[in-house]
């Protein structure tokens, strides 16, 4: 009997070697929608410097705005010998038969800030309808009634409805009661700041000019608009919101010409990311995750493990928040900055 346990025995540290080699020297795969955003080499560095302090190595591919790219580069990373992948989808509906296929094959999938509903797969993002409760109460605080435009995010991008519908909650009340009058919506393609330029334009010379307050939904689609209100002289007259704390945005609320960008501190969003990933290769569950929940909020109602960072809203008032967390120097946001119109610029 002694003999058979200390096989057993033998057997069990075996494995659990195996075990911990398995978890050392993992490759994890990142695909990228595009590194148009300024934001996503932020997130990158942040993710490149977790796994190695894991030990673990990163791959990565850009889809530069392509599904179709996006699907071929995941099938690449799979074949690379990614052992977990993070993915920045560019459409989640068609890059669906790439998450099925890695998930089959027992590769965790992490749904980087871009929902992939997919019961298998892990999503990490911020809070988004709480982004655009902040987006909308900002704008709202400086023009409590008048036009509104909204410059939504991509279409295929679920993260613009969730954004639309945290606006709404705020506005619902004034659209209804005819202090806010919704004069302009429309989706930008692909997230592009040439495209959302192109439909404020539109949204402008419809409206003889008459927009009180833009409810924009990322920096790059307030970049957009805040250049064509700026073509017609309206910059800085016009309250616009933003997200991401892109360092041209934070500049823009600096001088005046963007009301607020929600910052997504995409440093932790990455580091998090990353060791989500890492842990899920190594053998853990979705369950054991710190911080984890359950999250339906998707168009199908999937049920998803998520796990939900924490927003802020910078403006004028706290512009100091992102000088002084490092996120930008003082110089790059006070940039052309007036004397004793920014006290963070002081």
């Amino acid at each position: 009997m002694k003999s058979v346990l200390k096989l057993m025995a033998g057997v069990a540290i075996i494995a659990s070697m195996h075990s911990a080699a398995i978890a050392k020297d993992l490759v994890v795969g990142v695909s990228w929608s595009n590194f148009q955003e300024e934001r996503w080499k932020t997130d990158e560095a942040a993710i490149k410097a977790a796994l190695e302090a894991s030990g673990d190595k990163y791959i990565s591919a850009d889809a530069q705005s392509s599904a179709a790219k996006q699907l071929t580069d995941i099938e690449s990373l799979i074949a690379q010998g990614a052992n977990a992948l993070i993915v920045l989808a560019q459409d989640s509906d068609a890059i669906a038969p790439a998450i099925e296929k890695a998930t089959a094959e027992g590769i965790p999938v992490v749904g980087y800030d871009r929902l992939i509903e997919n019961p298998d797969a892990f999503y990490i993002t911020f809070d988004n309808k709480e982004v655009g409760r902040m987006q909308a109460r900002e704008v709202f605080k400086v023009k409590p009634e008048g036009n509104f435009v909204f410059i939504k995010g991509s279409s295929s991008d679920p993260n613009a409805d969730f954004l639309f519908a945290g606006q709404m909650e705020v506005l619902k009340e004034a659209v209804d009661g005819g202090k806010v009058k919704n004069v302009g919506e429309a989706y930008t393609d692909g997230w592009k700041p040439e495209n959302a330029q192109k439909n404020m334009e539109q949204f402008l010379t419809a409206n003889d000019n008459k927009v009180d307050a833009v409810v924009a939904s990322n920096d790059g689609t307030a970049g957009g608009a805040i250049a064509a209100l700026s073509a017609q002289g309206l910059a800085g007259s016009v309250p616009v919101s933003g997200q991401d704390g892109d360092f041209a945005a934070l500049n823009r609320v600096a001088l005046g010409t963007q009301t607020v960008s929600v910052w997504k501190d995409a440093r932790e969003l990455g580091k998090r990311a990353a060791e989500i990933a890492s842990a899920l290769a190594a053998g853990k569950t979705m369950d054991e995750i710190e911080g984890v929940q359950t999250f339906n909020g998707g168009p199908k109602g999937v049920a998803m493990k998520s796990v939900f960072l924490a927003p802020l809203a910078i403006t004028k008032d706290n512009l100091n928040v992102v000088i002084d967390a490092g996120w930008i120097s003082k110089d790059a946001a006070c940039q052309g900055v007036a004397a004793g119109t920014t006290a963070a610029c002081n």
